[in-house]
């Protein structure tokens, strides 16, 4: 087999990210503008969200930025907002988004597990809601690792955060698969000296990502072919 380990994106990977981001986003981005349309399209445009299409665009840092620097954009448009606790709010309301998996999750990570391959997560989003999310999909136990842009690893593009799941795992890096939607996914796993494994289930299309990956898939279902060939 062509890996000991597998380290998944979190949004975008395991969940579709349209399916399960952008109805969120379109409802938060909503309830801080307060009826106030000046406020909504200052924040839609922080965050390059297309009002009339309920959707963010492919451009948008939020696809793969962190909880952190979403806050500091909200801030930008709504002058006076703490951002200590717009990153508190919007970690709670994520947490409770209904995210929509790719895959059956539970039989797909039970193959992977039953093949020896050690399993991890890896988002940009904070531990917190990354462990809400899997575990109301009923697969957080399925991962010997999870980790978030706070987890005190640090942030992808930054190849720290995979090593630590390599380290953690006595795994090789080379003999690691780093699985993602997006160029922070891939370029994170370069930079470790992973095997870099990117999917269509984000936002991201296939000419952005190919450069960085050794190979590009329709979606994680398409892993297992790509794992044994």
């Amino acid at each position: 087999m062509r890996v000991d380990g597998i380290l998944f994106d979190k949004d975008g990977t395991l969940f579709d990210f349209g399916s399960s981001w952008n109805v969120w986003a379109g409802r938060m981005i909503g309830e801080l503008a307060k009826g106030d349309i000046k406020v909504l399209q200052a924040v839609a445009q922080e965050l390059e969200f297309d009002l009339e299409r309920q959707e963010f665009l492919p451009t948008s840092f939020v696809i793969a930025g962190t909880n952190l620097e979403v806050a500091q954009a909200i801030a930008r448009a709504i002058p006076g907002t703490d951002v200590a606790e717009l990153e508190d709010l919007l970690m709670r309301s994520a947490a409770q988004a209904p995210l929509m998996p790719v895959v059956p999750l539970g039989p797909f990570l039970d193959d992977l597990a039953n093949r020896g391959l050690r399993l991890g997560v890896m988002t940009n989003d904070t531990e917190f809601s990354a462990q809400a999310h899997l575990k109301s999909a009923g697969v957080a136990e399925k991962f010997d690792f999870i980790a978030g842009f706070d987890s005190g690893y640090g942030a992808k593009p930054d190849p720290d955060p995979l090593l630590a799941f390599s380290t953690a795992m006595d795994v090789p890096p080379a003999r690691v698969a780093m699985v993602g939607d997006s160029t922070h996914d891939l370029i994170a796993g370069r930079a470790a000296g992973m095997q870099t494994v990117a999917v269509l289930t984000g936002v991201a299309r296939e000419e952005e990502l190919a450069p960085f990956a050794d190979v590009v898939l329709p979606d994680i279902g398409h892993l297992e072919v790509w794992l044994q060939a």
